[in-house]
């Protein structure tokens, strides 16, 4: 006997209703439909979010906002973070930082200054704040962009 066969028994599970399969069943004929009308037919029915002809909730409320779908979102990393992560590494790559699943594969990332930096690092990113350029630059690395 394993977990799954204790409960619920196979008599106490609830049947399946199977509709228009004869007279015998007590879902015939109609089908549990009724006599005529539009949902006794078949594709009838409204299509989601129809009122019988009230103005639609979706139509009645304002339009709100904007999205812009062109915006890229960058992973935010801090110097700090990128430190703790790689304290024996003299250059971090991109690669690096998504092996260690700092990012997701592909997200572009941008390095902030937030941490401290004592050592030269050459750090390889999408994009850089200030602080952050002007931390690693100090520390005697350098801070290469890449495009895409």
């Amino acid at each position: 006997m394993r977990l799954h066969e204790l409960y619920p028994f196979p008599e106490e599970y609830k049947e399946r209703k199977r509709i228009g399969r004869g007279s015998g069943s007590g879902w015939g004929k109609t089908s549990a439909k009724g006599h005529k009308g539009q949902n006794s037919r078949s594709g009838g029915g409204v299509r989601p979010g129809f009122e019988g002809g009230q103005m639609p909730l979706a139509r009645r409320l304002p339009k709100r906002g904007f999205k812009n779908r062109f915006r890229e979102e960058y992973v935010a990393i801090n110097i700090g973070r990128l430190v703790d992560a790689f304290e024996d590494k003299a250059e971090i790559s991109v690669a690096d930082i998504y092996e260690r699943g700092l990012a997701k594969q592909g997200a572009p990332i941008k390095v902030l200054g937030v941490g401290e930096l004592s050592k030269a690092v050459t750090v390889e990113a999408h994009r850089f704040s200030a602080s952050a350029a002007d931390k690693i630059q100090k520390a005697g690395g350098t801070a290469k962009a890449i495009e895409g």
